[in-house]
């Protein structure tokens, strides 16, 4: 029997309780009301050019191209060159998903890993790497390094690994130098890497940190960037949503890209599986890969709250470590993280804690910063006054 861990976020309705009952008495004269910083759920509008697409492609009464259309492949191959520093993404290795969650639980499956065979991914990770495991009858394995798995041969060595940079929740970023390492010691041992990158737009990092042009590369680092890859994509996958940077996490919108072997291995199944993304949301799609504009617009956004709520986060006395990119303040107090979750809640401000990520996690808390202005203004009052 399947045996699947609770869902973590049902275990959050105490402190949301606690939150409530604050933000009910707080005599906030702009109207009270809970902070919810616990989920990573966008509160701005689909821009509306991407909204205008959907509905020019609403009459649709066939069925949609599981493989996407052509004009979507390549809208996808277009954007890894311009904005990912990664040219050269074969159209045929692009493939949408209904959303990336989903994606991630089942590629193990869609791939074929078995019983008996491994999964690794990082050891503070999003909680479905490990569940995509599971569902595979898979062994969940949590590494930050290769090192961990020790000398390992083909035989012994994880049949997935997955990256995920910009990290959900530290927000920590993966150079060049570490990715190609982690290529190379993949291929070596015939191991499938899967870089999930859904918050590469999102990076807060200054350019004379990055250690790199930032007119080389855009954005943060992409396992399929030929500084990383070597100028083959054999055996990677990059994983991408459009959820935060163009507030569509309600279109369930997402790709995945790389290896056409494998991108094809994934398709066939899907096809018999009726994995399909809706016609007028892969139009929706197109548009939005091909504009720029729309995403520097809501980074700014993102940057005007991140910069209102990280120095009241701060005086609160919690120390933000990595945070380098994406939409999470990674935090900790030197305490337990359910502690931390209580004193916030008792302002008013739901976070959720870094326990749900992984033990590593277990002093942490992760708060978002999708939360309309005026939230944001109100969460940096309570931790300051």
């Amino acid at each position: 029997m399947l045996t699947l861990p609770d869902f973590p976020w049902d275990s959050l309705a105490p402190a949301k309780e606690r939150a409530r009952a604050f933000a009910t008495t707080d005599g906030d004269p702009r109207g009270s009301g809970i902070v919810d910083l616990s989920v990573g759920t966008p509160v701005d509008p689909t821009p509306d050019p991407i909204r205008q697409a959907l509905t020019a492609a609403a009459d649709a009464p066939g069925y949609p191209q599981t493989y996407g259309t052509p004009e979507l492949r390549e809208a996808v191959s277009a954007w890894f060159a311009r904005r990912r520093g990664a040219p050269g993404v074969d159209p045929d290795g692009v493939l949408p998903t209904v959303g990336s969650k989903e994606l991630v639980a089942w590629l193990p499956t869609l791939l074929g890993v078995a019983k008996g065979e491994s999964v690794a991914f990082p050891r503070v990770a999003y909680p479905t790497y490990d569940v995509g495991a599971r569902l595979a009858g898979a062994t969940p394995v949590a590494a930050d390094a290769t090192t961990a798995f020790g000398p390992v041969t083909a035989a012994s060595a994880p049949r997935l690994l997955w990256l995920n940079t910009p990290s959900n929740p530290t927000g920590q970023v993966l150079g060049v130098e570490h990715l190609r390492k982690v290529v190379r010691w993949a291929r070596e041992r015939g191991v499938v890497v899967a870089s999930d990158e859904c918050y590469a737009e999102l990076d807060w990092r200054r350019e004379g940190d990055r250690g790199e042009s930032y007119a080389e590369l855009p954005t943060t680092p992409s396992i399929l960037d030929p500084r990383v890859c070597e100028g083959s994509h054999e055996g990677l996958l990059a994983v991408y949503s459009l959820s935060k940077q163009s507030n569509l996490a309600g279109y369930r919108a997402a790709f995945v890209a790389g290896d056409p072997a494998l991108v094809r291995q994934v398709l066939q199944i899907r096809k018999h599986a009726g994995m399909i993304v809706p016609a007028p949301v892969q139009a929706a799609m197109t548009v939005a890969l091909r504009d720029d504009a729309h995403v520097a617009e809501q980074k700014e956004r993102y940057r005007s709250r991140r910069a209102m709520l990280r120095p009241a986060v701060e005086d609160f006395g919690l120390t933000v470590e990595h945070s380098e990119a994406g939409l999470y303040l990674w935090a900790t107090a030197g305490e337990p993280a359910e502690r931390t979750v209580e004193r916030l809640a008792e302002r008013g401000i739901l976070v959720a804690p870094g326990s749900f990520y992984g033990a590593a996690g277990a002093q942490y808390v992760r708060i978002a910063l999708t939360a309309s202005d005026a939230q944001i203004e109100r969460a940096g009052e309570r931790l300051t006054s």
